[in-house]
């Protein structure tokens, strides 16, 4: 028997045990369509859980990745991240301005612009693209002039390879143009307007796209929408990137660390400070500080120990209170409202730093202050009790040790005596009734 009639005898014998297998495809495996969910500021959060949910999509070979969005923009650096990361996919990323009231403003415009395929759903806008001076500051007219080139340039490139409107994503960078979802959708900026999920699916169904593996045809009319879960750790950083957090991270963990310098071994106040402080700087990487407001921040808090060393009648402790709440209000400088804190947030919480600073710091100042009572003088004040009759001299117990004692009036003896003086290595003593 040849090798050619071996081959057709074992298909022969698989057509007979099972007729279906071996002239249909199988079709066993449901085709999926990854869902992230993203609502807040562009961040490092969100770049690292886009290129997981990319990667974990592609693993599963799904037909695509849906990024619901809705964001009032963010940071450059981690909105490039993710155009890098969806530029890079293997499959199609839809990025989907949801639910209604949602937007894709500022950096949320430039990631949906770079989508294989962009939809919205009613009752969403898009644009308001202008770049804004971040870190402190304001630029001047050559450096705003530059941003705005660069991020022109930018929105036209991605644009252009998505096939959109070029002139249009160019005016939401220089004139700060923006849309609504059906405005977007017939200017070419957007390609699908979709009530949900569903419809999505239904609509981008059959239609090609261009990944880094060539032209993909959808096919997702069908699919499993799979929900990419977000881990706890994704969850806490983006809890503790919230601006509010990371200011009250920040002056929890200060005000614990130098609670411990000045009370050494409570040991609690200096662990959870330094926690704190380790989280509330992992949170000012994905924020615009401006340096002016932290430094004035650090004087405040420097003035409030001056305020507990030196006697100024108050003077530094005010200075502290408003060097404290002028740099809180000018920490974050950016014209985001997401991004700023909350004033209903920064003056309650100075209140509370300066009570703290002023009371209890000076509480602990005072008992390191105040002097040692050490050896036999620390019985002064304690209570014994006479062994024998005190006329004026007698054995007295306390603490468990029989010491002698004296006092200028008589005492019984079972009575109870309190210590007034320790003269070498005779108690003076009187009756406790007198205390």
């Amino acid at each position: 028997m040849g090798k050619s009639d071996a081959i057709l005898l074992v298909f022969l014998i698989s057509l007979v045990l099972n007729p279906t297998s071996a002239l249909l495809p199988n079709t066993a495996e449901a085709k999926q369509v990854h869902v992230v969910s993203y609502e807040g500021i562009v961040n490092p959060v969100l770049a690292e859980l886009m290129s997981t949910a990319i990667l974990e999509a592609e693993k599963a070979q799904a037909e695509a990745l849906i990024l619901r969005l809705d964001t009032p923009g963010g940071l450059d650096l981690s909105m490039r991240d993710i155009i890098k990361a969806m530029i890079a996919s293997e499959i199609p990323v839809v990025v989907y301005v949801s639910p209604s009231g949602g937007r894709a403003a500022s950096a949320g415009a430039f990631v949906a612009l770079a989508a294989h395929v962009a939809a919205m759903s009613p009752g969403t806008n898009i644009g308001a693209a202008h770049p804004v001076m971040m870190g402190g500051g304001e630029a001047d007219e050559i450096m705003q002039e530059k941003m705005e080139n660069d991020a022109a340039a930018y929105i036209r490139s991605l644009a252009e390879r998505r096939g959109r409107n070029v002139e249009w994503a160019e005016s939401a960078v220089l004139e700060s143009a923006s849309a609504t979802e059906k405005e977007a959708l017939e200017l070419k900026v957007i390609d699908v307007v979709a009530k949900d999920l569903e419809d999505l699916l239904t609509q981008i169904d059959g239609r090609t796209v261009v990944t880094l593996k060539g032209e993909r045809k959808l096919a997702t009319a069908d699919a499993e929408i799979v929900d990419h879960p977000v881990g706890w750790r994704i969850r806490i950083l983006q809890l503790i990137s919230d601006p509010n957090v990371a200011y009250v991270l920040m002056l929890l963990g200060t005000t614990g660390l130098i609670a411990e310098l000045y009370s050494p071994g409570a040991i609690f106040p200096g662990v959870v400070g330094a926690i704190c402080l380790i989280l509330a700087f992992f949170a000012f990487q994905t924020l615009p500080i401006n340096y002016a407001g932290l430094l004035l921040i650090v004087l405040g808090i420097a003035l409030f120990i001056a305020e507990l060393m030196v006697p100024s009648f108050g003077v530094l402790g005010l200075g502290a209170t408003t060097a404290l709440l002028i740099g809180s209000l000018m920490l974050i400088d950016t014209d985001l409202p997401a991004l700023k804190i909350s004033l209903s947030l920064i003056v309650p919480t100075v209140l509370l730093v300066a009570l703290v600073f002023t009371f209890v710091l000076r509480t602990a100042l005072k008992s390191q202050s105040a002097p040692a009572a050490t050896g036999v003088q620390k019985l002064v004040g304690e209570f014994a009790t006479a062994r024998k009759d005190l006329n004026p001299a007698g054995p007295v117990q306390i603490q468990g040790e029989i010491w002698q004692a004296e006092s200028n009036e008589p005492i019984v003896a079972g009575e109870t005596v309190q210590v007034v003086a320790v003269e070498g290595i005779k108690l003076k003593v009187k009756k406790a009734s007198q205390a």
